[in-house]
């Protein structure tokens, strides 16, 4: 049976909310999609007369499905081929600049617990009180506080410390590429932070740095280095946009393998490379269609 109209206009207004909690929640775009239909079905099946505040209704029956997900996602997690980085959401360059979760920040919040991811995303990002995230989690308020609290200390780090206007973060990562195009050790070098790190994942489908590589001189030689291989071409660009949060481009290789770049920036260096290449992390963006694995 079909719902009435006025369930599916609330769930559809907030859908779009719910599915970037549930994709903050667990880095998958499809199990954030899963997620949000299979909470579509639940309030369809929901005695709705009963619901005083469907939006905060529709965030706990989220926050708990994306909870119980979380369980299995950590233990694949585990046995994990190589540096494991989140499914990447990529913006247009015109897109709305909000209060965004970066990649960086993503990557913080996998060493957390699911309640302190949760308790963290729900106050810090979306602005729900500990009241109400105390029901959407199962604890008391004064336990959320305390989940937020040291969340929070975890992820302040992956915070930037002078963040780069928008337009100044595209040149940066423009003038990387140029630079590893030739191999370019010394204009490498110049724009890498001191503490930089480079992660690739290729999840063991696709050749990838199997670890992270760190410190400017390493990731600008590993840069060099593929620049010098025989057959080498540089990436070409499909797309430029913000890959959660970060100036990026989706890309192809020279070997016609599909990827994403994003550049982490803080003080006009570049703090953090991450390449995404498994196939089944990209299969959501528009230019997987007629890659061999991804259509």
């Amino acid at each position: 049976m079909r719902p009435p109209d006025g369930d599916i206009d609330v769930f559809t207004s907030s859908r779009p909310r719910l599915v970037r909690l549930a994709y903050r929640m667990l880095s998958s775009v499809a199990e954030a999609e899963d997620v949000v239909q299979d909470a579509y079905v639940r309030w369809h099946r929901a005695d709705r007369a009963a619901v005083r505040e469907p939006a905060a209704f529709l965030t706990r029956m989220v926050t708990r499905l994306c909870l119980d997900v979380l369980k299995s996602a950590r233990m694949r997690r585990e046995t994990y081929i190589g540096p494991w980085l989140p499914e990447p959401v990529v913006d247009g360059p015109d897109a709305e600049v909000g209060e965004d979760v970066t990649l960086a920040l993503m990557m913080a919040l996998e060493r957390l617990s699911p309640l302190e991811r949760a308790a963290f995303l729900l106050h810090d990002v979306f602005g729900m009180d500990f009241d109400q995230i105390a029901s959407a989690i199962g604890r008391d308020a004064t336990a959320c506080r305390q989940l937020a609290h040291r969340a929070r200390a975890h992820v302040r780090a992956a915070r930037p410390r002078f963040p780069v206007p928008e337009e100044q973060g595209r040149t940066i990562a423009e003038a990387f590429l140029s630079a590893s195009a030739t191999g370019d050790l010394a204009a490498l070098q110049a724009l890498l932070a001191k503490d930089v790190v480079f992660y690739a994942d290729g999840g063991g489908k696709r050749s990838s740095a199997l670890n992270p590589i760190r410190g400017p001189e390493r990731v600008a030689r590993f840069f060099a280095g593929l620049a010098r291989k025989p057959h080498y071409g540089p990436p070409t660009i499909l797309r430029a946009g913000r890959i959660d949060g970060l100036p990026g481009f989706v890309a192809v290789d020279a070997k016609g393998v599909l990827q994403t770049m994003a550049f982490a920036i803080d003080g006009g260096r570049i703090t953090a490379i991450y390449i995404t290449r498994n196939p089944d992390k990209l299969k959501h963006l528009p230019e997987a269609a007629g890659y061999e694995g991804l259509a």
